[in-house]
């Protein structure tokens, strides 16, 4: 990994040079072992701990888990998390014992202000697909989808379709799904539902979660 941005106007260019690299059709092989990354602090927000559960697909059955901690080197601003949480999410996914085939990571991938959210922004360090599965807007507009799990609605930024608007349970609040990389929306979003069973969130991120916050 090249050098790493520790102020904002060195993080935007980065991610300039970067978001060129997203792929966002289907570039993946077949799916054995996916993975669901999620980071959580320590410290009074000082230690970032990153959290990386693998699964076996489609049964869900629990493969490998493993986290790692780094103190932070980077400020809390929105749009730039992932010069806050990458490093240690590789120093974690560099602790597993094979590599996943797809990653899902806790926030945005191509919804982002300039199309490269932590969930690409990882996919393009890696070379690993990735979807981005976040449970809040950061930008966009969109109609509310169906009630039903399963329905989606498409998120805009202006007229480009940037993500979907997902419901992954009957009657709660949708997810924001979106592209991380090399892998398209349709895709992205059949395996979100396939990885969710009877919570609103993926079992992948959804273990993650647990983990990065115990």
């Amino acid at each position: 990994m090249e050098r790493w941005p520790t102020t904002v106007p060195k993080a935007r260019l980065l991610q300039e040079r970067l978001r060129h690299r997203v792929v966002t059709r289907d570039r993946l092989r077949k799916i054995k072992y996916i993975a669901g990354i999620d980071v959580g602090f320590d410290d009074a927000g000082q230690t970032v701990r990153a959290a990386v559960v693998v699964f076996e697909f489609p049964d869900l059955t629990l493969s490998a888990q493993v986290t790692a901690r780094r103190k932070v080197r980077f400020p809390y601003v929105p749009g730039y998390l992932s010069f806050r949480e990458i490093p240690v999410v590789l120093a974690a996914l560099a602790k597993l014992p094979r590599r996943p085939d797809l990653l899902l990571c806790d926030g945005q991938g191509y919804a982002h202000p300039r199309r490269i959210g932590i969930a690409s922004h990882l996919g393009v360090l890696t070379g690993v697909p990735s979807i981005g599965v976040a449970k809040s807007r950061l930008i966009g507009t969109h109609s509310p989808p169906g009630r039903a799990k399963g329905a989606w609605t498409p998120l805009y930024d202006g007229d480009e379709v940037i993500g979907a608007v997902l419901r992954s349970r009957a009657d709660v609040k949708p997810l924001f799904i979106s592209v991380g990389h090399r892998i398209s929306l349709p895709t992205a979003i059949e395996i979100v539902l396939a990885c969710t069973t009877k919570y609103r969130l993926p079992e992948t991120t959804r273990a993650a979660h647990r983990l990065a916050s115990g």
